[in-house]
């Protein structure tokens, strides 16, 4: 079982390549070990070369809610009455730490998500 470092794109497009050919190995044989080898090895060069930044806290709230399918009344007992929600959805008020907390507890969103700067909308005058 000789596997190399991937090191280029190159070494990336091979390691997915073989990847694919024995994606349904059985876990604990020969194939098995070498697609969880280099399963390992492509998500550390991914991880380097193809970072991906978190959302931004109401892409985060959003995506939340429509992955388990809850309306944005979920929201209110954590952020406030429905117009607070719809604000902050809205981007025209930022979260406070409260909300921030009570989201993290209460629905299990990531704090260090929810915590990220983000921009306002600026309100037409």
């Amino acid at each position: 079982m000789e596997i190399k470092p991937i090191r280029s794109a190159a070494d990336h497009r091979r390691a997915l390549r073989e990847i694919e050919g024995i994606f349904d190995a059985v876990p604990g044989t020969p194939d098995g070990d070498r697609l969880e080898v280099l399963a390992t090895l492509v998500e550390v060069y991914e991880a380097a070369h193809h970072p991906i930044d978190p959302p931004d806290p109401v892409e985060a709230i959003l995506y939340h809610l429509e992955s388990r399918g809850l309306a944005r009344s979920a929201l209110e007992p954590c952020i406030g009455s429905r117009a607070r929600v719809s604000e902050i959805l809205n981007r025209r008020r930022h979260l406070t730490i409260a909300m921030i907390r009570a989201l993290h507890k209460t629905l299990g969103i990531p704090a260090e998500v929810l915590i990220r700067p983000y921009r306002l909308r600026k309100s037409a005058a």
